[in-house]
């Protein structure tokens, strides 16, 4: 029988090269550094107006002012899209069918029907669309998922996960005007979403309500939703907030169990480090991503036959948050060395599914039921 050959080692594959659609805050911030701090990915191209900016952030990178030009290069094998949600159906339908690998920024679309259009071509064109879940790999929700899989809390019953900020000024840019896919809700709900699926997969319903809490506001700058999860041996409610109205937030996360509660204060620094120009690098970290504010375990211990809360600090270190691990995992999937990207084909449309279902749910008053997860 002839063996198939094994795959090279990672250190014999020629790079990834990357195109970046996209030089606002997402892709200057986020996306550049990131594919530029993690082995096997090369940030070959660079398509934006603001070419000044590029030339003084990334002096060895190509910079176009057309998307096509990029797309219609056969040396690109990964798209990555960071413009206004609007523009992310199109521009991922182009690449896809010009044969490119698609990261779309959060949210994927504006409307699960585009979603769903983007991932039946990529199954058709053998290629992945994925989106950026860079919250995967907060320390706060890495620290979170290891009490929660180590039954720390018991039966979780509650969650509170709170990403709040005070920005009373309206900013004039596009998240904040009045325009498909604008509005707090499509702009921090999908990390809030994606997270509360990772650790308690697909929920029964889902009741949103949103506001416009600014001076000036133009869509929605606060929400609030509960997921519902009805399960046999007892119910879980799931809240998800997020405001920009507040001065001095509470914990990002309060989480209760039968047997105890997981407290967090503070914001993952990440994107704070990342604003303030660091580039961090996979293979020399030197303490990236190391949270400051580590989280409280409250447990229940019994004594003398009663049962009381005792305060304890998490055992062992605090996990470390580290966004280049989104770039490694889609690196290592499209090497062939893993079977699935870190975010799934699944997983993007479960998000949208969510995104869409609160909006209806917002309109309604109403809780709107959640249909059951794809495969």
């Amino acid at each position: 029988m002839k063996r198939t050959p094994s795959a090279p080692p990672p250190a014999q594959r020629a790079p990834l090269q990357v195109a970046l659609i996209g030089y606002g805050g997402a892709g200057r911030i986020f996306h550049a550094p990131l594919i530029a701090g993690v082995p096997g990915l090369q940030l070959a191209c660079i398509v934006t107006h603001q070419s000044e900016a590029v030339q003084r952030d990334w002096p060895a990178v190509r910079c176009e002012a057309s998307a096509s030009t990029a797309l219609t290069d056969p040396a690109i094998d990964l798209v990555v899209i960071a413009t206004p949600n609007a523009s992310h159906f199109e521009l991922a339908r182009v690449a896809l069918q010009a044969g490119k690998h698609v990261v779309v920024d959060k949210p994927c679309t504006v409307t699960l029907a585009e979603t769903e259009a983007l991932l039946a071509l990529a199954r058709q064109q053998g290629r992945l669309l994925t989106v950026f879940q860079n919250r995967r790999f907060d320390s706060d929700f890495l620290a979170l998922q290891k009490v929660i899989e180590r039954g720390q809390l018991g039966r979780v019953v509650q969650v509170d996960s709170h990403f709040d900020r005070y920005r009373p000024a309206v900013p004039a840019r596009w998240r904040d005007q009045n325009l498909p896919g604008s509005g707090l809700w499509f702009d921090l709900g999908p990390h809030l979403v994606d997270q509360a699926l990772v650790l308690f997969g697909q929920p029964d319903a889902l009741l949103l309500e949103q506001a416009n809490v600014r001076d000036g506001a133009q869509v929605n700058d606060w929400f609030h939703a509960v997921l519902r999860y009805d399960r046999p041996q007892g119910g879980l409610r799931v809240m998800l907030h997020a405001s920009t109205l507040v001065a001095e937030p509470g914990p990002r996360w309060a989480v209760h169990g039968t047997e105890g509660t997981f407290t967090k204060f503070g914001l993952d620094v990440q994107e704070d480090a990342l604003k303030a120009g660091q580039r961090p690098h996979l293979d020399a970290l030197h303490g990236w991503g190391q949270d400051p504010q580590p989280g409280q375990l409250l447990r229940m211990e019994t004594m003398a036959g009663v049962a009381a809360p005792v305060s304890v600090r998490m055992s062992g270190p605090q996990p470390s948050g580290n966004y280049l691990a989104y770039y490694a995992q889609l690196r290592d999937h499209l090497w062939g060395l893993v079977p699935q990207p870190g975010v799934t084909p699944a997983q993007v449309h479960a998000v949208m599914q969510m995104l869409v279902l609160g909006t209806q749910s917002a309109a309604s008053g109403r809780f709107a039921k959640v249909p059951p997860a794809r495969e």
